[in-house]
Protein backbone atom coordinates (compact mmCIF):
# COMPACT_ATOMS: atom_id res chain seq x y z
CA UNK A 1 0.00 0.00 0.00
CA UNK A 2 1.37 3.57 -0.68
CA UNK A 3 1.89 5.70 2.02
CA UNK A 4 -0.20 8.51 0.69
CA UNK A 5 -3.06 6.04 0.45
CA UNK A 6 -2.33 5.32 3.84
CA UNK A 7 -2.56 9.03 4.61
CA UNK A 8 -5.86 9.22 3.23
CA UNK A 9 -7.40 6.27 4.70
CA UNK A 10 -6.78 7.66 8.10
CA UNK A 11 -8.74 10.69 7.49
CA UNK A 12 -12.02 8.94 5.99
CA UNK A 13 -14.65 6.92 7.90
CA UNK A 14 -15.85 3.43 7.34
CA UNK A 15 -19.25 4.86 6.24
CA UNK A 16 -17.91 7.07 3.61
CA UNK A 17 -15.48 3.96 2.40
CA UNK A 18 -18.91 1.85 2.76
CA UNK A 19 -20.41 3.91 0.00
CA UNK A 20 -17.74 3.80 -2.10
CA UNK A 21 -17.64 0.50 -2.23
CA UNK A 22 -21.04 0.12 -2.89
CA UNK A 23 -21.10 2.33 -5.96
CA UNK A 24 -19.03 -0.87 -7.13
CA UNK A 25 -20.91 -3.42 -6.48
CA UNK A 26 -19.68 -4.31 -3.18
CA UNK A 27 -22.06 -4.76 -0.18
CA UNK A 28 -20.04 -7.10 2.00
CA UNK A 29 -16.69 -5.66 2.63
CA UNK A 30 -17.92 -3.67 6.52
CA UNK A 31 -17.19 -6.75 9.30
CA UNK A 32 -20.11 -7.22 11.39
CA UNK A 33 -20.94 -7.15 14.66
CA UNK A 34 -17.32 -5.90 15.74
CA UNK A 35 -16.70 -3.13 17.73
CA UNK A 36 -13.71 -1.05 18.76
CA UNK A 37 -12.18 -1.56 22.59
CA UNK A 38 -11.21 2.47 22.69
CA UNK A 39 -13.27 4.01 19.88
CA UNK A 40 -11.03 7.09 20.97
CA UNK A 41 -7.92 6.09 18.86
CA UNK A 42 -7.19 7.15 15.44
CA UNK A 43 -8.02 5.24 12.24
CA UNK A 44 -6.87 2.03 11.79
CA UNK A 45 -5.27 1.60 8.38
CA UNK A 46 -3.54 -1.29 7.08
CA UNK A 47 -2.84 -4.39 5.04
CA UNK A 48 -4.56 -7.74 6.34
CA UNK A 49 -2.45 -10.56 7.42
CA UNK A 50 -4.83 -13.01 8.87
CA UNK A 51 -5.64 -16.43 11.44
CA UNK A 52 -7.88 -18.99 10.60
CA UNK A 53 -9.65 -20.90 13.52
CA UNK A 54 -11.31 -23.97 12.97
CA UNK A 55 -13.91 -25.72 15.90
CA UNK A 56 -11.35 -27.26 18.39
CA UNK A 57 -10.82 -30.80 18.43
CA UNK A 58 -10.12 -31.88 22.09
CA UNK A 59 -7.46 -34.07 21.56
CA UNK A 60 -5.43 -32.08 19.13
CA UNK A 61 -6.26 -28.57 21.56
CA UNK A 62 -4.88 -29.24 24.57
CA UNK A 63 -2.62 -26.28 26.68
CA UNK A 64 0.23 -28.45 25.77
CA UNK A 65 0.29 -26.78 21.98
CA UNK A 66 1.33 -23.56 23.03
CA UNK A 67 4.93 -25.22 23.85
CA UNK A 68 4.90 -25.45 20.17
CA UNK A 69 6.68 -22.58 18.37
CA UNK A 70 5.04 -23.26 15.54
CA UNK A 71 1.84 -23.08 16.79
CA UNK A 72 -0.43 -20.65 14.18
CA UNK A 73 -1.68 -17.99 16.74
CA UNK A 74 1.72 -17.83 17.98
CA UNK A 75 3.47 -17.63 14.49
CA UNK A 76 0.80 -15.15 13.40
CA UNK A 77 1.76 -12.63 16.47
CA UNK A 78 5.02 -12.71 15.45
CA UNK A 79 5.08 -12.68 11.61
CA UNK A 80 2.31 -10.18 11.41
CA UNK A 81 4.58 -7.38 9.59
CA UNK A 82 4.84 -4.22 11.28
CA UNK A 83 1.87 -1.65 9.31
CA UNK A 84 -0.21 -4.62 9.16
CA UNK A 85 -3.48 -5.59 10.59
CA UNK A 86 -3.93 -9.09 11.94
CA UNK A 87 -7.47 -10.23 11.07
CA UNK A 88 -8.81 -13.48 12.98
CA UNK A 89 -11.63 -15.95 11.86
CA UNK A 90 -13.19 -16.58 14.98
CA UNK A 91 -16.33 -18.64 13.63
CA UNK A 92 -18.14 -15.54 14.65
CA UNK A 93 -17.84 -16.89 17.86
CA UNK A 94 -16.79 -14.95 20.83
CA UNK A 95 -17.53 -17.58 23.70
CA UNK A 96 -13.92 -18.64 23.93
CA UNK A 97 -11.21 -15.98 23.57
CA UNK A 98 -9.39 -15.62 20.49
CA UNK A 99 -6.13 -13.74 22.17
CA UNK A 100 -5.72 -11.52 25.12
CA UNK A 101 -3.19 -8.17 26.33
CA UNK A 102 0.04 -10.46 26.53
CA UNK A 103 -0.33 -11.30 22.31
CA UNK A 104 -2.10 -8.21 21.38
CA UNK A 105 0.56 -6.12 23.62
CA UNK A 106 3.43 -8.19 21.85
CA UNK A 107 1.66 -6.92 18.35
CA UNK A 108 1.29 -3.30 19.10
CA UNK A 109 5.45 -3.66 20.16
CA UNK A 110 6.24 -5.26 16.75
CA UNK A 111 4.15 -2.15 14.94
CA UNK A 112 1.20 -3.88 14.08
CA UNK A 113 -1.35 -1.50 13.16
CA UNK A 114 -4.42 -2.94 14.19
CA UNK A 115 -6.00 -6.35 15.21
CA UNK A 116 -9.75 -7.55 14.33
CA UNK A 117 -11.60 -10.89 15.15
CA UNK A 118 -14.75 -11.61 14.90
CA UNK A 119 -14.62 -13.35 18.36
CA UNK A 120 -13.84 -12.10 21.65
CA UNK A 121 -10.64 -11.03 23.51
CA UNK A 122 -9.85 -11.90 27.06
CA UNK A 123 -8.09 -9.36 28.98
CA UNK A 124 -10.64 -6.55 27.13
CA UNK A 125 -9.83 -3.78 29.86
CA UNK A 126 -6.65 -4.01 29.68
CA UNK A 127 -6.36 -3.56 26.02
CA UNK A 128 -8.63 -0.77 26.13
CA UNK A 129 -5.88 0.92 27.63
CA UNK A 130 -3.30 0.20 25.55
CA UNK A 131 -2.62 2.28 22.42
CA UNK A 132 -3.28 -0.43 19.65
CA UNK A 133 -6.62 -0.45 17.98
CA UNK A 134 -8.43 -3.58 18.83
CA UNK A 135 -11.92 -4.95 17.39
CA UNK A 136 -13.82 -7.68 18.89
CA UNK A 137 -17.42 -8.96 19.20
CA UNK A 138 -17.69 -8.52 23.21
CA UNK A 139 -15.17 -9.48 26.14
CA UNK A 140 -14.70 -13.48 26.43
CA UNK A 141 -12.21 -15.06 29.10
CA UNK A 142 -12.03 -18.31 28.72
CA UNK A 143 -8.81 -19.49 26.59
CA UNK A 144 -9.59 -19.67 22.74
CA UNK A 145 -8.17 -23.45 22.93
CA UNK A 146 -11.53 -24.16 24.88
CA UNK A 147 -13.72 -23.57 21.52
CA UNK A 148 -11.11 -22.69 18.86
CA UNK A 149 -8.21 -24.15 17.29
CA UNK A 150 -5.93 -22.05 15.44
CA UNK A 151 -5.24 -23.86 11.96
CA UNK A 152 -3.86 -21.00 8.98
CA UNK A 153 -1.98 -17.83 8.83
CA UNK A 154 -2.13 -15.70 5.83
CA UNK A 155 -4.80 -17.67 3.87
CA UNK A 156 -7.88 -16.37 2.56
CA UNK A 157 -10.95 -15.76 5.59
CA UNK A 158 -14.13 -14.81 6.31
CA UNK A 159 -14.40 -12.25 9.22
CA UNK A 160 -17.93 -10.94 10.14
CA UNK A 161 -19.38 -12.00 7.25
CA UNK A 162 -16.91 -9.71 5.16
CA UNK A 163 -14.01 -11.86 2.72
CA UNK A 164 -10.52 -11.32 3.72
CA UNK A 165 -7.77 -11.59 1.32
CA UNK A 166 -4.30 -11.60 2.81
CA UNK A 167 -3.50 -7.71 1.32
CA UNK A 168 -6.17 -6.60 1.40
CA UNK A 169 -6.62 -2.98 3.06
CA UNK A 170 -8.38 -3.16 6.25
CA UNK A 171 -9.95 0.06 8.04
CA UNK A 172 -11.08 0.99 10.96
CA UNK A 173 -12.60 3.66 13.13
CA UNK A 174 -15.17 4.08 16.07
CA UNK A 175 -18.46 2.84 13.90
CA UNK A 176 -16.33 -0.87 13.01
CA UNK A 177 -13.94 -1.95 10.24
CA UNK A 178 -14.01 -2.26 6.28
CA UNK A 179 -12.23 -4.50 4.41
CA UNK A 180 -11.20 -2.78 0.96
CA UNK A 181 -10.19 -5.35 -1.88
CA UNK A 182 -6.19 -4.54 -2.87
CA UNK A 183 -6.38 -3.72 -6.05
CA UNK A 184 -8.92 -0.71 -5.35
CA UNK A 185 -7.52 0.88 -2.34
CA UNK A 186 -5.73 3.62 -4.24
CA UNK A 187 -9.03 4.57 -6.22
CA UNK A 188 -11.15 3.94 -2.91
CA UNK A 189 -8.80 6.35 -0.93
CA UNK A 190 -9.11 9.49 -3.29
CA UNK A 191 -13.07 8.80 -3.85
CA UNK A 192 -13.57 8.90 -0.24
CA UNK A 193 -11.42 11.82 0.03
CA UNK A 194 -13.67 13.39 -2.31
CA UNK A 195 -17.02 12.35 -0.40
CA UNK A 196 -15.22 13.47 2.86
CA UNK A 197 -15.17 17.15 1.69
CA UNK A 198 -18.57 17.23 0.12
CA UNK A 199 -20.10 15.60 3.14
CA UNK A 200 -18.35 17.95 5.52
CA UNK A 201 -20.07 21.28 3.11
CA UNK A 202 -23.44 19.43 3.33
CA UNK A 203 -23.05 19.26 7.16
CA UNK A 204 -21.88 23.02 7.70
CA UNK A 205 -24.99 23.96 5.38
CA UNK A 206 -27.10 21.92 6.77
CA UNK A 207 -26.48 22.90 10.76
CA UNK A 208 -26.88 26.59 8.96
CA UNK A 209 -30.43 25.71 8.29
CA UNK A 210 -30.49 24.53 4.66
CA UNK A 211 -32.63 21.88 3.00
CA UNK A 212 -31.07 18.76 1.53
CA UNK A 213 -33.24 19.18 -1.44
CA UNK A 214 -31.10 19.93 -4.00
CA UNK A 215 -28.05 19.61 -1.51
CA UNK A 216 -27.94 16.33 -0.90
CA UNK A 217 -27.05 14.90 -3.46
CA UNK A 218 -26.14 18.09 -5.46
CA UNK A 219 -29.01 18.25 -8.22
CA UNK A 220 -29.00 21.94 -7.91
CA UNK A 221 -26.60 24.10 -9.77
CA UNK A 222 -26.24 26.41 -6.99
CA UNK A 223 -25.10 23.68 -4.85
CA UNK A 224 -22.37 22.85 -7.15
CA UNK A 225 -21.41 26.05 -7.46
CA UNK A 226 -21.00 26.86 -3.75
CA UNK A 227 -19.56 23.66 -2.86
CA UNK A 228 -16.74 24.76 -5.31
CA UNK A 229 -16.80 28.26 -3.29
CA UNK A 230 -16.61 26.61 0.11
CA UNK A 231 -13.27 24.43 -0.94
CA UNK A 232 -11.59 27.19 -2.34
CA UNK A 233 -12.03 28.93 0.89
CA UNK A 234 -11.29 25.97 3.31
CA UNK A 235 -8.01 24.54 1.12
CA UNK A 236 -10.20 21.10 0.43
Amino acid sequence: MKESTRALLAKVSTATLCTALFKRGLRNQFIQDVRPLNPNLPNMVGEAFTLRYIPAREDLNTIEVFKDRNHPQRKAVEECPPGAVLVIDSRKDARAASAGGILVSRLMVRGVAGVVTDGGFRDAPDISKISMPAYHQRPSAPTNLTLHQALDINVPIGCGDAPVFPGDVVVGDAEGVIVIPAHLADEIALEATEMTAFEDFVTEQVLGGRSILGLYPPTDEQSRTDFATWRAANGR
